[in-house]
């Protein structure tokens, strides 16, 4: 008797789990279902949210964001067509578009800018491009060829293996794909805008167009309250320019063979101009991307823009052992070597939407999509990165006892790397999974 008391009182302690991690979901998107119930039946908002849970609970690998198999997660087994039914339906709905959930994001972003300058820090928007590449299809609306970054992963040379691969870059079919993100000195990022866009078809457009209209909503938006950071794939005259033109702060990765004006008004390449100058200063930095401690130099020397003459900074960190040095391009005062570091510590910030990346393509399988519809298919992966956004949220300060606990009962883990992982979004989604299918919250019921 006692035992099945024991074992009674814990099932209902996790069913209490699952039906708080649901409540949470419902009140994270609370604002746009709000929204979303204006304009649409409320069966079909409640498959919206249902969708979004449903996604935690059952994307992996394996499975992709197919709508078949959606539909067979949201109803049982055996109504499979029907629950594909009420998804398909409110994914061809002409009543929501997916600019909905585009502003809902916005929103998101704009309270972690609150949140970040509330605790006198100053908050970071980091840009990011990739492709959503789709190399077996042909029929998908707005397809356009895009570099594949998995075949530069492939092709990539590894010391002690023969014949190393090399040749023309490859190109699929596929979409090209904008992420921006908010992100404060340190904790989770927040996502604040995703776009896919083509040079194809009716929704052809421009790079250029398309970084211009971000630019300008961010500035009107959020003004010099933010600092933009850049990778190498957006340095040069252009992005200088817009920069200048909205009067942005900005740190961007500039390359050693990109020119610069020296403070004799020399125009030289980036390494010739710091080339010989003495370290300001040397502090052990964290390397997230290699997992060690290193040893990196800094300094800083005043530039000018080759095109348009404004002053800048050019910091350079050296990581020594023969590893290429960070230049780092900004406008922001450096004066000292506290202000320096601040800058390349800025920079390093940016590695959170790599990894934001990859989780997009990896755990949720936004690449396994098979809605043809433009429309559609924007509004199913917007629906996929809104259930990505939830499980940011959950990994906040005030969410740490929940998480510590989900992750302890439900996805326990001993090695070393999984415990000093500073954010495990991998290991709490399984977590989440495990709790969710085990236990259902009467929403998945």
């Amino acid at each position: 008797m006692y035992k099945h008391n024991h074992l009674s009182a814990k099932a209902q302690a996790a069913q209490a789990q699952s039906e708080l991690v649901s409540d949470l979901c419902h009140g994270f998107l609370k604002s746009l279902l709000r929204e979303l119930n204006k304009k649409l039946d409320r069966r079909l908002v409640q498959t919206f949210l249902q969708t979004v849970l449903v996604i935690i609970a059952h994307r992996h690998r394996n499975q992709g964001l197919l709508l078949s198999e959606l539909g067979g997660y949201l109803a049982s087994p055996k109504q499979a067509p029907a629950g594909t039914k009420r998804l398909s339906r409110l994914l061809h709905s002409d009543r929501w578009q997916s600019t909905a959930v585009e502003q809902f994001l916005w929103q998101e972003a704009d309270k972690q800018v609150d949140a970040v300058r509330q605790a006198r820090s100053t908050p970071l928007l980091v840009w990011d491009e990739s492709v959503l590449e789709k190399p077996e299809s042909l029929h998908l609306e707005g397809l356009n060829a895009v570099r594949s970054t998995k075949a530069v992963r492939l092709k990539r040379i590894k010391p002690g293996y023969f014949n190393p691969p090399g040749g023309r870059p490859i190109f699929v079919p596929g979409f090209h794909w904008l992420m921006i993100t908010v992100l404060g000195p340190k904790g989770p990022p927040t996502l604040a805008h995703l776009q896919w866009w083509t040079t194809r078809g009716e929704q052809a457009t421009e790079r250029r167009s398309v970084e211009d209209a971000l630019m300008a909503q961010t500035s009107d938006r959020w003004g010099q309250e933010v600092i933009h950071v850049w990778d190498r794939g957006f340095a040069g005259n252009p992005w200088l320019t817009m920069a200048f033109v909205h009067a942005a702060r900005f740190v961007m990765r500039w390359p050693k063979g990109y020119r610069l004006l020296d403070e004799q008004m020399h125009e030289r390449k980036a390494w010739q101009i710091t080339r010989g100058k003495r370290s300001w200063g040397k502090r052990l930095v964290y390397d997230a991307r290699r997992r060690c401690q290193r040893k990196v130099g800094i300094v800083a020397v005043d530039v000018f823009d080759p095109h348009h003459g404004q002053p800048l900074t050019l910091v350079v960190a050296r990581p020594g052992q023969g590893r290429e040095p960070w230049y780092l391009l900004t406008n922001e005062p450096v004066r000292s070597e506290e202000e320096a570091w601040r800058i390349v510590f800025a920079y390093a910030r940016r590695w959170q939407v790599e990894m934001m990346f990859r989780y997009s393509k990896s755990e949720l399988a936004f690449e396994s999509i098979r809605v043809q519809s433009w429309e559609s298919r924007l509004k199913l992966l917007l629906m996929a990165t809104l259930a990505h956004a939830f499980l940011l949220t959950l990994l906040q300060p005030r969410y740490a006892p929940l998480t510590a606990r989900l992750l302890r009962h439900w996805c326990h883990r001993t090695g070393k790397r999984s415990q000093e992982t500073p954010t495990p979004l991998y290991r709490l989604r399984a977590a989440l999974s495990i709790l969710l299918l085990t236990h259902p919250p009467p929403l998945l019921l």
